[in-house]
């Protein structure tokens, strides 16, 4: 099973993100998103099918007409398990399924356990959604996931309508955060374009 942070005292914890999880990125402050190899905002969502922690396929493309929401997965990151914790992502799902928005995790760390450490994640946490297994990382390169979690919302019309930061608290102790995912989604969902399309994502960093 991956190693988890869980126990370890929160000052050990920050200094150990870089050590174990790779290069911690994105600040508050800092909201730009830079140039990458992904698609941009207003460009087609790549398609993509993985297996599920279950072994089932999934492929992007089964949700065509549906608002998507996906972000980058490690049970090893400290900022996976604040936000599991807080359940910030079982919230969104719990408020937008029944309005059709379909949420995906993707687990790019690339372990041998990654199926079963994942079944567990899933069943521990009680989550309706899957984690998706992208053992070879094509995914993760085709999207240019840079951190987890990594946040991409896309749109009825298969494109790309955010991506970024979750919200912009990295450090998890900001009074009156914006959850800029529930932002997105409230936007679009009301037809709305989204006023704040990319920000900069935050967390422990993908290996591509």
């Amino acid at each position: 099973m991956r190693r988890t942070l869980r126990a370890f005292p929160v000052l050990i914890v920050a200094a150990a993100v870089t050590l174990l999880c790779g290069p911690r990125t994105g600040a508050a402050e800092d909201k730009a998103a830079p140039a990458g190899a992904g698609p941009r905002v207003g460009q087609p969502a790549p398609d993509f099918a993985l297996k599920d922690q279950n072994g089932k396929t999934v492929k992007l493309s089964d949700f065509k007409s549906k608002i998507v929401v996906i972000h980058w997965f490690n049970d090893s990151c400290p900022f996976i398990e604040r936000h599991y914790e807080a359940k910030t992502f079982t919230a969104i799902d719990d408020k937008y399924r029944d309005k059709g928005v379909i949420q995906l995790a993707v687990d790019s760390t690339g372990a041998n356990s990654a199926a079963e450490d994942d079944r567990k994640w899933v069943a521990s946490h009680g989550l309706k959604y899957p984690i998706l297994i992208d053992s070879d990382r094509k995914v993760a390169r085709a999207y240019d996931a840079k951190t987890t979690p990594h946040m991409f919302v896309i749109g009825r019309d298969g494109k790309l309508a955010y991506q970024g930061a979750i919200d912009n608290d990295p450090e998890g102790n900001k009074p009156g955060r914006v959850n800029y995912v529930a932002k997105a989604l409230d936007e679009l969902l009301a037809g709305k374009p989204v006023s704040e399309p990319e920000t900069k994502s935050y967390g422990c960093g993908v290996s591509h």
